[in-house]
């Protein structure tokens, strides 16, 4: 099997197993043998496929793999990639020490391998406060290695530029989603940080039981092929989806493989990818032999060319990696979170003031000393004071004006959410740089959050309080007279 060094300590197969399957079998209520399971478990492992992945909401899946170490382990060591998935809100250092004791106590371990990080929202930064508490941890040796999963780039630059070090984020990567092919594999190969694709099969779709088939429709498809039939509908439909699967087939049958290798192996070539994660249905299907061909296929420059072909009738993704969990249009198998969370809750605190005007607190040390709000609402206008990259006693994203720029947006959206609004409301911004030679990374962080909203907008060079901040910025929202934004 072949391996893909992420660390000086720490080696994975460049095919993970996924457990994420786990779920889907125990949706019914009913949870699996777990020594029947651990079993059935040990082939993937003794075949070379040492890296199990996994979450702490698939199912029963860590005490499985729990069940795995302790009593059904083999010569070759398996390396343990879990994830924590916390709902919206705070996030103490106590709550986070009890979530990884959690995961460490079903996998039956004293370390994991490597704990991946994922939040529902940006605008509330406890997604920060619990990195840097994983950090803590980490250094302790509970985790040996911290990655995130389903980040955009923007938010994997706030993380890494403000001296978290991060290893690897798993993101949905396939044929009909190359989103991470763009800026975030540009960000991962400048940062060192590797890239765990999931979803590379896309719910089988990508596969010879699809090809010619006519549209299936909704009706009896598995909770994982409801999700990424809304990646085929994204792309242009059926029909286009159909040219795919007749490019991939052509390739596929010259090299006397599978449409689902072709796919695969596509992905696993891609620059910044460590390796791939293939579904699991444990004690049901093994596909151990044709996973190990895969490893073997090389695939030729025509090959790509025909690929690429077909690819480019297709619809891209809108957005980046991870935005189909945060960003109309939801990918998700219901289409919306309703499956995945009840509510985003406000990040901060308000109050209504004597004349009736409501107030947002962020908590930073410069509003209690200035004596001001970070956001004021009068009706239907919001008004967000000038923000810095400040949270807490921390300066977020470091000297890196472009990761600056997206953490102080993220603080008015979450500003604007507290107080009724969203960021889509935003009709003027005013940017201040300290230093004029970061005005291009700047404007460019304003125009990936702004360029489909477009507000007025102004960019000058200001002498800023604090020598560590590259920018702030202020900014005016007027609601919409549909009414406030609710989560």
């Amino acid at each position: 099997m072949i391996r893909c060094e992420l660390a000086s300590d720490f080696s994975i197969s460049r095919l993970l197993v996924g457990l994420w399957q786990i779920a889907d079998m125990e949706k019914d209520g009913r949870t699996l043998d777990r020594e029947e399971a651990a079993g059935a478990l040990a082939p993937y492992v003794d075949a070379g496929f040492t890296t199990i992945d996994m979450a702490d909401h698939y199912g029963s899946a860590e005490e499985i793999v729990g069940e795995y170490l302790s009593n059904h382990a083999g010569p070759r060591e398996a390396q343990v990639l879990t994830k924590w998935v916390p709902k919206p809100g705070p996030l103490g250092r106590d709550e986070v020490r009890a979530a990884v004791q959690r995961s460490l106590d079903r996998l039956r371990t004293d370390r994991i391998d490597l704990l991946q990080f994922h939040t529902w929202c940006y605008f509330d930064p406890s997604w920060l406060d619990a990195l840097h508490h994983l950090v803590e941890l980490r250094d302790e040796g509970l985790i040996r290695h911290l990655g995130l999963t389903n980040f955009d780039t923007a938010h994997l630059r706030i993380a890494a530029s403000s001296g978290i070090d991060i290893t690897t984020n798993q993101v949905c990567f396939s044929l009909l989603d190359m989103r991470p092919a763009g800026r975030m594999t540009e960000f991962c190969l400048a940062r060192g940080v590797r890239i765990l694709a999931y979803g590379t099969l896309a719910g089988g779709f990508l596969s010879e039981r699809w090809l010619g088939r006519s549209d299936p429709g909704w009706e009896r498809l598995t909770w994982s092929q409801m999700k990424y039939r809304r990646f085929i509908e994204a792309t242009g439909g059926w029909q286009r989806f159909q040219t795919l699967l007749r490019a991939v087939d052509g390739v596929a049958q010259r090299h006397d493989s599978s449409i689902a290798n072709v796919a695969s192996r596509l992905i696993l070539d891609q620059a910044a990818v460590a390796g791939i994660i293939i579904g699991a249905r444990l004690g049901e299907n093994v596909h151990i032999e044709d996973n190990l061909r895969l490893l073997e296929l090389e695939l030729t420059d025509q090959d790509r060319q025909e690929i690429d072909e077909a690819l480019s009738t297709l619809e891209v993704i809108p957005g980046d990696s991870g935005d189909e969990y945060r960003k109309p249009p939801l990918l998700t198998a219901s289409g919306d979170l309703s499956h995945h969370l009840e509510e985003l809750s406000s990040p901060y605190p308000t109050r209504t003031a004597s004349d009736g005007r409501r107030l947002a607190l962020s908590g930073t040390p410069w509003e209690d000393l200035a004596g001001f709000s970070r956001a004021v609402r009068s009706g239907r206008t919001i008004w967000i004071s000038g923000t810095t990259a400040t949270h807490g006693g921390r300066v977020v994203g470091g000297s890196d004006p472009a990761a600056q720029t997206h953490f102080v947006i993220d603080k008015l959206e979450g500003a604007i959410r507290s107080l009724g609004g969203k960021l889509e409301d935003v009709v003027r911004t005013r940017v201040h740089v300290r230093d004029l030679d970061d005005w291009e990374p700047v404007a460019r962080a304003h125009g990936e959050r702004f360029g489909t909203i477009l507000p007025a907008n102004t960019l000058v060079q200001s002498g800023l309080v604090g020598e560590e901040y590259s920018v702030e910025i202020d900014a005016e929202a007027l609601i919409s007279e549909a009414g406030e934004h609710t989560e």
